[in-house]
């Protein structure tokens, strides 16, 4: 019985032990979390990373001149997904069959799935947006798609000015660049006086064929929720572009990634991220210098850096070309030499709910990505070696703290409910996000 009773004792003795041992290094990661967290902070308060709840939209920010309200926000949120818009196709057999959700789908963190997005002009679905194909009654001219990979929408409503380039929006970094506004159709919008997000998608509704008049509204049944939602604009300015593209920008600004788990962690729920986790979020606030772009509350920032990354017309791409501006980056935009090959700093949230990065799609997976900027080389001999930013050098990763990066990446920073931003129904009554017959196979929607 003693011989017993010393055994138990000595297994109690060494649990006791390892409990010991383990829990203070489980208590050192999250302190030294803390700490790195707090000092990368523009504020100086882990706090300042904390994501507003969604419906929580006087934490929202917003542009001054679109106050968000939550009829605006459902009224964008159907519109935003209805395939009934789609009625500017360049071929009879597009009409009805896109939207903007064709290109930016819930399930794939609000982008394409595929190495480049296609609304008009595309056909197909698969699960998540990954077998989205051209048209074949299309010429590839026809299509709409872009030559620069669409960001992401989760988050972007911390955005001030939109597009790889930073083009939209009369606010921000653009405050400066007024002389160069007037040289594109597009950017002479930013004299309107809005945010990035609501000049871009003023522009973006006409560049992708979406059509908003009377007529189309009266037939869905959408007037009775613009005569809500803009009573305050003149009856004769109340059915248009304008105003769906204020709808369309409210719904977007309400996309947050506040149930990501690092989310929870912000919040106090130290087991909200696994030990790999929170080695990965130290190395990315830590040794492998992430913040240092990446620190704005969507862990993105109003910064450009030059990486030498390829550019989508250097890989199998549609309407594509070398000579596209959008291949300057912020250069082709201001048109100044030194803001040449420079890209927006996007935010990283649900970053690998899709596998392809960079405004060329060159990287195929966290794990190149992680490695692209492990290694610090340049892959783009067209990008002279003076524009490289200073920020992109060698990290010295090893392969665990590589895995461990890319664990933070894309678990600790994974909304796995961006679903809710879906509508139940779109007044039209037609599938979405896409309405094409094969889309609609995919989608098991008839």
């Amino acid at each position: 019985m003693d011989k017993i009773y010393v055994v138990a004792l000595f297994i109690a003795l060494f649990i006791v032990a390892c409990t010991k041992d383990r829990m203070p290094t489980l208590v050192e990661l999250d302190n030294q979390l803390r700490n790195l967290v707090t000092a990368s902070s523009p504020e100086g308060e882990m706090e300042f990373y904390i994501l507003p709840d969604e419906n929580d939209l006087d934490n929202i920010p917003q542009d001054p001149k679109n106050p968000l309200t939550p009829a605006k926000v459902e009224l964008g949120k159907m519109l935003f997904h209805d395939t009934g818009l789609a009625m500017d196709a360049m071929q009879p057999s597009g009409l009805g069959t896109y939207s903007c959700a064709s290109c930016h789908i819930a399930e794939a963190g609000f982008k394409p799935n595929n190495f480049q997005g296609i609304a008009d002009g595309g056909i197909g679905f698969g699960n998540n947006g990954e077998n989205r194909l051209m048209n074949s009654q299309y010429q590839e001219h026809e299509l709409d798609v872009q030559s620069a990979r669409p960001l992401s929408l989760v988050n972007v409503a911390y955005v001030k000015n939109t597009f790889w380039n930073g083009q939209f929006g009369s606010t921000g970094v653009n405050v400066g660049t007024e002389e160069v506004w007037d040289l594109l159709e597009e950017t002479e919008l930013n004299h309107l006086g809005f945010e990035g997000i609501e000049t871009q998608n003023i522009e973006g509704l006409k560049v992708h064929r979406i059509t908003i008049n009377k007529e189309l509204l009266d037939e869905y049944g959408y007037t009775p929720l613009f005569d809500e939602v803009f009573s305050d604009i003149p009856v004769e300015e109340r059915y248009t572009i304008m105003t769906a593209s204020f709808a369309f920008s409210a719904y977007i600004r309400s996309i947050i990634s506040n149930k990501a788990p690092f989310q929870d962690w912000l919040k106090g729920d130290e087991e909200a991220l696994s030990y790999d986790e929170k080695k990965g979020a130290i190395l990315f606030f830590g040794k492998a210098k992430c913040s240092t772009c990446h620190y704005n509350q969507n862990l993105g920032s109003p910064e450009f850096h030059a990486l030498g990354v390829d550019n989508m017309y250097q890989l199998p791409s549609y309407n594509s070309a070398a000579d596209d501006r959008r291949n300057m980056g912020r250069g082709g935009f201001t048109l100044r030499e030194e803001d040449m090959h420079k890209f927006k700093v996007p935010g990283v949230y649900n970053a690998g709910d899709a596998e392809f990065f960079f405004h060329g799609a060159s990287a195929t997976s966290l794990e190149e990505l992680v490695e692209y900027f492990n290694n610090g080389v340049p892959e783009n001999p067209n990008v002279p070696i003076e524009q490289i930013s200073a920020k992109f050098n060698p990290l010295n990763l090893d392969d665990t703290e590589k895995a461990q990066l890319v664990a933070f990446l894309r678990n600790g920073l994974h909304d796995p409910e961006l679903e809710r931003y879906k509508p139940e129904f779109v007044l039209s009554g037609k599938c979405f996000p896409n309405a094409d017959q094969q889309s609609m196979f995919d989608l098991d929607c008839q």
